[in-house]
């Protein structure tokens, strides 16, 4: 029975800073997670997005930042189980047994870094739209060049669609946004750099109607809110931006204390299971702030903390980092 120091389930940006600062203290660590890649839903859903919270960073695309933080990773020879959902966590003895859909795991500690739980696109309620997913009705935007030259329409309101439409501006031949309401949800720097664009702006109007030929998405009807004016649009490409919903899915029935969304930690990022710790967005507290950076910030202390748990010999305020850092590892200048 392979028994790993800390397994940490989920790789986003926190469950991969906390892979590599357990890495940085030498301890044997395992990543799983449900999706084909590591970087989580931001590289899932939001490789090509620009963040602007990330210290030392005026602004990093998405994907920029889950390279920089695989780039880090390397540096130690951790275990990834990629395409893998765990569908229990049992305590047995001093060991944590990980049931997953492929195996059992077995781990000292462990440390939840799930994001948002499981996700899904708030989808399109039009009969037929089905027909045309991936066939130019697109839920995520991998590829910004992808919508080269093409006609492009956006439908939402939030901060993601105006996003979207202000990065494609400049790629796409055209770009539409469709928003049922007559304002914007956005920041208000974001809204301006809207109005100033050349983004058609289409409000309030809803989706009526797709059609296309061969599954191919082509046309669009839309309806004007509380009236009977239409307008039909032709197009290469819709992207519906209504928002994702999350929920805790199998983590709900792992005994953990939770509340709503999320599942309560201690101070030393403890769950109400011993061995068990959670980092980022999972995990709730008085005060919580859902930032990539407060993640970032609970990573090393979850770390510090699952290692003190397993050995109470292990300072659970282990020093600065240049102290800990190897100097085989520490890149030369």
């Amino acid at each position: 029975m392979d028994i790993y120091d800390i397994t940490i389930i989920g790789a986003g940006p926190v469950g991969m800073f906390a892979a590599f600062y357990a890495g940085m203290r030498q301890a044997k660590t395992k990543i799983i997670d449900s999706l084909p890649q590591l970087g989580g839903q931001l590289a899932t859903l939001y490789p090509e997005k620009y963040i602007y919270d990330i210290p030392g960073y005026p602004a990093i695309k998405a994907n920029e930042l889950v390279g920089n933080l695989e780039k880090q990773l390397t540096t130690f020879n951790h275990t990834f189980h990629l395409e893998e959902e765990v569908l229990s966590i049992t305590r047995e003895e001093d060991v944590i047994e990980i049931i997953t859909n492929k195996g059992i795991h077995y781990s000292k500690a462990v440390i939840l870094a799930l994001g948002n739980g499981s996700f899904q696109p708030k989808k399109l309620t039009i009969e037929g739209a089905d027909a045309f997913e991936n066939n130019g009705l697109d839920y995520y935007v991998n590829d910004l060049m992808k919508y080269a030259g093409k006609k492009v329409a956006i439908a939402g309101g939030g901060d993601s669609a105006i996003d979207w439409a202000l990065m494609l501006e400049p790629i796409a031949s055209e770009v539409y946004l469709i928003h049922r309401r007559s304002e914007f949800r956005g920041h208000e720097h974001s809204v301006a750099q809207l109005k100033n664009s050349s983004v058609h702006l289409l409000t309030p109007y809803l989706i009526e109607d797709l059609a296309g030929e061969s599954n191919q998405l082509t046309d669009l009807r839309l309806k004007k809110v509380k009236s009977d004016e239409t307008i039909d649009l032709s197009i290469d490409s819709l992207i519906i931006n209504y928002g994702f919903t999350s929920n805790l899915g199998q983590i709900a029935s792992w005994g953990l204390e939770s509340s709503r969304q999320s599942i309560m930690v201690n101070s030393d990022m403890s769950t109400s299971i011993p061995g068990i710790y959670a980092a980022g967005d999972i995990c709730s507290y008085d005060g919580k702030v859902k930032l990539i950076a407060t993640g970032f910030g609970e990573a090393p202390t979850a770390v510090n903390n699952a290692l003190h748990y397993i050995n109470p010999k292990e300072r659970a305020q282990p020093g600065h980092s240049t102290s800990l850092y190897d100097k085989r590892l520490r890149p030369e200048r």
